[in-house]
């Protein structure tokens, strides 16, 4: 009976599909002619879940896609209503098999948050624990199953008729996503990833770090019971300094304890926007959610590294090099040509690390021209034959979100000269 329910729902879900398209199309015959990227975003985000999904990949994966469709993919957006209450609460019923009041004294009704896969209620054990409750919307894994597997089909149609397309890989790209978004759907996987990322907190004999405890006797593979944190973004500066004085510290453990899980954890948080880092109200930095997490190679991890310090060096040979180590290719790449056009990108390298008052004025411009030259470093490799793992993209990211922090919170701090950072050791 589920397979056959998944079954209608699935084709239910394709006729979804191909009505939107066709919408998509009429708009255009009848005018709506925007730029190419705008329009595929807007037909994303009219599309849903798994294509605002999508989207995001895209904004996020400069070495997979062109750079209008990345700048454009910047707006998409996860905006999605909230489950009603009495759904929620029925799905939470059905996964833990037991009547909710025998296992919380009480849940709020109304969501802390809410996304495409799932949505959070603030709730308080029997025992008398604060926690969070995350519940997955219905039909999530039918929906994304149907949407990726058509996906799937239509870039390998692709490629087909279009073999050169087949070294860019649409279809490995979109079996990669598929991968990640069923991880998303696993709460159990996540329990894991936090159980995991608890232990190399243990392990590392770091307390000033804390991830939430879960609750195993009440989560699912659809339900996930956490203890809650109180606390704030870490971009909130103005509550930081009622909790600490050293707004500073605060930023450098964060960032430390992220570059020790490169080498030093199973995985890597890859998602450190402002809403998954907390500023703890006992002073401590919490990392949240866990949906999203990547891995890389010592080997890898070691490139980059070097491609890092490379650069802060003014050495091209050196990020040659490096990125030929990082990047993935089925010719020989010249390193010396290679270099020589890294080293044409110098004036923009310099400016990396613009002075403190472009800091003071400018975050966002200066968070926008480390990406662009992040992303012209990337065009001048592809030229080259290279081409980049998606974890490179992850990590890239990653590294974006924690220099916009640097803004905020530490803005006459030099990241690659400061002694109090691992990163580059």
């Amino acid at each position: 009976m589920v397979n056959i329910n998944q079954g209608i729902q699935g084709a239910l879900r394709i006729g979804q599909t191909a009505s939107v398209l066709g919408r998509t199309g009429i708009g255009w015959l009848r005018g709506h002619r925007p730029p190419a990227p705008r329009l595929l975003r807007e037909t994303f985000e009219s599309l849903g879940a798994t294509y605002i999904k999508l989207g995001q990949f895209i904004a996020s994966s400069p070495t997979f896609f062109p750079r209008e469709y990345v700048d454009e993919f910047q707006g998409c957006l996860d905006r999605t209503p909230s489950l009603p209450f009495s759904s929620v609460r029925r799905i939470i019923r059905q996964e833990l098999g037991r009547p909710l009041e025998e296992v919380y004294s009480e849940i709020n009704p109304v969501a802390l948050a809410s996304a495409s896969i799932a949505q959070v209620h603030a709730a308080r054990l029997v025992t008398g624990e604060d926690v969070v409750i995350k519940v997955q919307k219905p039909n999530v894994e039918t929906v994304l199953l149907t949407d990726l597997n058509f996906l799937y089909l239509s870039s390998r149609l692709i490629e087909t008729l279009a073999p050169k397309l087949s070294w860019t890989s649409l279809s490995g790209i979109v079996e990669e996503i598929q991968q990640t978004m069923m991880e998303e759907c696993d709460f159990i996987q996540e329990a894991r990833n936090l159980n995991t990322f608890r232990r190399f907190l243990q392990n590392t004999h770091n307390e000033d770090v804390a991830v939430p405890k879960v609750y195993e006797e009440c989560s699912t593979r659809r339900v996930l019971t956490m203890e809650r944190f109180y606390g704030v973004p870490l971009t909130d500066l103005e509550t930081i300094r009622r909790v600490t004085n050293d707004p500073e510290h605060t930023l450098i453990t964060a960032m430390n304890t992220w570059f020790a899980s490169l080498t030093q954890c199973e995985f890597f948080h890859a998602d450190v926007h402002a809403g998954n880092l907390m500023v703890l109200d006992d002073g401590r930095v919490g990392f949240i959610d866990f949906g999203i997490v990547g891995r890389i190679r010592p080997e890898t991890w070691q490139a980059v590294s070097d491609f890092i310090g490379a650069v802060m060096a003014g050495n091209f040979d050196g990020m040659a090099d490096a990125m030929v180590r990082i990047g993935i290719t089925r010719e020989s790449v010249d390193v010396p040509a290679l270099s020589r056009d890294l080293s044409q990108l110098y004036r923009n390298m310099d400016r990396m690390v613009p002075d403190d008052s472009a800091l003071h004025s400018h975050g966002d411009e200066t968070e926008d021209e480390v990406n662009n030259i992040l992303m012209e470093v990337v065009r001048i490799g592809e030229d080259h034959g290279l081409h980049f793992p998606r974890e490179f993209a992850l990590l890239l990211k990653q590294f974006l979100y924690f220099d916009r922090y640097v803004h905020i919170l530490a803005p006459e701090m030099d990241v690659f000269m400061d002694d109090r950072l691992t990163m580059l050791h």
